[in-house]
This record gives C-alpha cells, sequence and structure tokens, in this order.
C-alpha cells in the first residue's frame, strides 16, 4: 500500500504535470493569437486600403479570405488564453480572474463583428464588380459604412479591450510571482500603452496603423510573444502555485475546524 507521503508525491507530480501542460497550452495561443493577428491584416489590404476596395476585394478573394480565416484563428485563440489563465490566475483573485475571462471574450466579439463586417464588404466588392451598370454611389456608401465597421472593431477589440484584459491578467501574474516579476512589469507597460493608443483613435488624435499608435501596440505584441516563449520554455513557477495551493487548503482545513 502507498504511504500518505508517496500519495501526496504522486498528487505533486501529476499537479505539476498538468500546469506545465497548461503553461504549454497558453503559449502557444499567445504565439498563434500574435501571428494570425499581424497575417490577417496583411492579408485584408486590397479590402482595407486604397480607393479602389469595391475592385479590389472581388479580385483578391481568395487573399481576403484568408485574412478571415487568420481572424478565425485568432478569435479561437483569444479564447484558449482565457481558458488556459482563468484557473491558474483564479485562486490570487477571482473577480479579477474573471474580470480579465470577460474582458477577453469581449475582445472576441467585437473582433467577430469585424471579421462579420469584411465579409459583408467583400460581398457588397462582388456584387459591384457583377452588376451591368452599378450606382457607384450607392455601392460607395455601403462601403464606406462597413469600412467604418471594422475601423472601430479595430480600435475597440485589439487595442482597448486588449489593453484591459492583458492589465489584468498581468497585474494577476505580478502579484502571484507564477512568472518573473520584470516580465509581468511589461505586460503592464505594454497594456497601459496600448490603451493609450486605443484612447488616441477614439478622440481622432491619430489614425489607425499610424506611425505613433503602432509604436504605442509594439510593446504588448512583444511581451506575448515573450511571455509565450518564456511559458513554453519554463512553465509557471512551480514554487509559487504549491505556496498558494498549501494556503487554499490551509484555509479549507481552518473553516471546517
Amino acid at each position: 500500500m502507498k504511504t500518505t507521503k508517496q500519495t501526496a508525491m504522486i498528487k505533486g507530480d501529476k499537479h505539476m504535470n498538468t500546469n506545465r501542460q497548461t503553461a504549454t497550452f497558453v503559449g502557444v495561443m499567445f504565439i498563434l493569437a500574435t501571428v494570425s493577428a499581424i497575417l490577417g491584416l496583411y492579408f485584408y489590404q486590397p479590402i482595407l486600403n486604397g480607393p479602389d476596395y469595391l475592385i479590389n476585394g472581388a479580385a483578391y478573394q481568395n487573399q481576403v479570405s484568408l485574412g478571415v480565416l487568420m481572424e478565425l484563428i485568432l478569435v479561437c485563440s483569444n479564447i484558449g488564453t482565457a481558458i488556459g489563465l482563468f484557473p491558474l490566475l483564479k485562486p490570487y483573485s477571482e473577480r479579477i480572474a474573471l474580470g480579465h475571462f470577460s474582458f477577453r471574450f469581449l475582445e472576441v466579439v467585437i473582433i467577430t463583428i469585424g471579421i462579420v463586417s469584411v465579409l459583408s464588404l467583400l460581398t457588397l466588392s462582388q456584387d459591384f464588380v457583377a452588376a451591368a451598370a452599378p450606382d457607384a454611389s450607392t455601392y460607395h456608401a455601403a462601403g464606406t459604412l462597413l469600412l467604418a465597421v471594422h475601423t472601430w472593431t479595430f480600435a475597440l477589440g485589439p487595442l482597448f479591450m486588449l489593453g484591459v484584459n492583458t492589465f489584468m491578467y498581468s497585474y494577476l501574474l505580478y502579484k502571484s510571482e507564477l512568472v518573473p516579476r520584470r516580465l509581468a512589469v511589461l505586460g503592464l507597460t505594454g497594456a497601459t500603452l496600448v490603451l493609450v493608443a486605443a484612447l488616441l483613435v477614439l478622440f481622432g488624435v491619430y489614425p489607425q496603423l499610424s506611425v505613433p499608435v503602432t509604436l504605442l501596440a509594439l510593446p504588448i505584441a512583444s511581451y506575448e510573444m515573450i511571455l509565450a516563449g518564456w511559458l513554453i520554455a519554463k512553465g509557471f513557477n512551480s514554487s509559487a502555485i504549491t505556496s498558494e495551493s498549501a494556503k487554499t487548503e490551509a484555509h479549507a482545513l481552518l473553516n471546517v475546524a
């Protein structure tokens, strides 16, 4: 028969393996999210930029559709990071962990609305090209509206909501020491800067993808890639997890007593 010590060691090993797998999963999700977001914007170029977007959309249909696929991967990856981080962050502050989870899903919902606007714009472009004598002013009015929807979903989703949820989980990473605190500080800094970028776009100070906005958004993209690399290579701090688990068990025993 196994002794109590042996049973505890087996449970500890299983717990560490689970946390290691979670860290790898979250790291991979962060990489997929960052890469797919960049590729999505790149493949969208023909239909989002330039005065001939109504013609270019139909002409570059496959490329635009590939951009849509990249953003769908972004949506799934963002959900993956939320699901992976929540149980680890919850012991340190359930409210903040739930807040991060909720704002991450809000980000995903807004991104999805942006995807629908691009698909609608693609359909509009195809109809415009197929029409024998299209009413250009009508098509351009509809196209302008759809472009505006995508512009504002980009400002509110990948900028504002991203800043809020990143600040929340980075704060808990700092508090818990699940990763080195200097890495969590980079996350807090990147989240603050991308929130500033979102506000600058919201109030019309700078357009999206302008140099100042891009520079303000770069730190958070770098942070996610560095964090992903750390999680895949090193995982979460096992001593911090063990310490918090011991506190939780002790608290539970005191409540029972």
